[in-house]
């Protein structure tokens, strides 16, 4: 496995990147950084730039699929997109230089948040023949630990950290990404996978489907002290017969997939986007399952740490949220 310094000099990387400066697009044209083109991250992306592109005025928005948070927020500070989305986990290193931040000259005071929308849980994804029951029977055996770069390794690291394991636990540490990951499991090149995501998935659902696999519990008593330490995650229930042949509900752990800009963004583009979304809700939570508890007051207090994009706030305050 990559240690908390590899993925802050990976990080350092990508924010060496060129890309436009915060505040140099043209406030009419929007990149959302998403995740892999299959998930629930992309779909967000997606939903609202349909929204942006039926309710805002000369606003053209268009989903960019990246390898997930990380990557999304470096590129994000350096100005290759101009919204994003990011786990609320790593949202709030980012704007707290803390985790892998604190390692390297990447604080992100200039982070912004606008709104947060589904629940994403740490997902585990396992062969019915592996014998995997639970986090523990993960040691000794071949594991998806996920790509560096994705908030979904980024949260395995932090799982591993906590039970003190390294990729020495483990028979193979594979380091897939999302788009490689369910066909390793269903070719038993590996016995179990990771995902950090919203439910239902269609990744997780195509590894159920194609592969009978089955979701184990991620519990025990370092998780409970990992949830109550940090003021970002919390106890998740993935609901019974979510996926056919999973019968019973799934005990983990999880984050809220927060929607941010840099600060520098134009507040006119900032304050239509929100709006185009906010004032045309019910349609938003109609574009995916994941998205039907959404409650407007909950969308700009839960998992953000960064400050409201003053578009944002300007548009919260004149509906009465703020």
């Amino acid at each position: 496995m990559r240690s908390w310094l590899s993925v802050a000099l990976a990080i350092a990387a990508l924010s060496a990147v060129p890309g436009l400066r915060p505040g140099a697009a043209a406030a009419e044209d929007i990149l959302i950084g998403t995740g892999s083109p299959n998930s629930i991250v992309f779909h967000v992306g997606r939903s609202i730039c349909r929204l942006v592109e039926r309710n805002a005025t000369d606003l053209s928005c268009a989903p960019v699929a990246t390898d997930g948070s990380l990557f999304n927020l470096s590129n994000l500070q350096t100005g290759g997109i101009e919204i994003a989305l990011a786990q609320s986990d790593w949202h709030y290193h980012a704007y707290n230089k803390s985790g892998p931040y604190e390692f390297v000259d990447q604080g992100f005071e200039g982070l912004r948040s606008l709104f947060s929308v589904h629940s994403e849980a740490f997902t585990v994804v396992a062969r019915r023949d592996s014998g995997i029951e639970g986090l523990d029977d993960l040691q000794g055996k071949r594991v998806n630990l996920g790509n560096p770069g994705s908030g979904q390794r980024a949260t395995m690291d932090v799982v591993l950290g906590a039970k003190g394991w390294t990729g020495a636990d483990f028979a193979v540490a594979q380091e897939l990404t999302a788009a490689e990951h369910v066909l390793a499991l269903c070719h038993d090149r590996v016995q179990a996978v990771t995902f950090m995501v919203g439910h239902p998935d269609p990744a997780v659902g195509k590894a159920v489907g194609l592969c009978g696999a089955r979701l184990v519990t991620v519990s025990g008593p370092k998780i409970t002290e990992l949830v109550a330490a940090t003021p970002y995650y919390s106890l998740e229930a993935i609901p019974p017969e979510t996926y056919p042949a999973n019968p019973d509900p799934v005990v983990t752990f999880g984050v809220k997939a927060t929607v941010v800009s840099h600060r520098d963004i134009d507040k006119e583009t900032i304050y239509q986007l929100v709006k185009a979304v906010f004032e045309d809700l019910e349609t938003f939570k109609n574009y995916h399952p994941a998205f039907q508890g959404l409650e407007a007051g909950r969308m700009i207090r839960e998992g953000l740490t960064a400050p409201l994009h003053e578009g944002a706030l300007r548009y919260y305050r004149e509906i009465g949220l703020m």
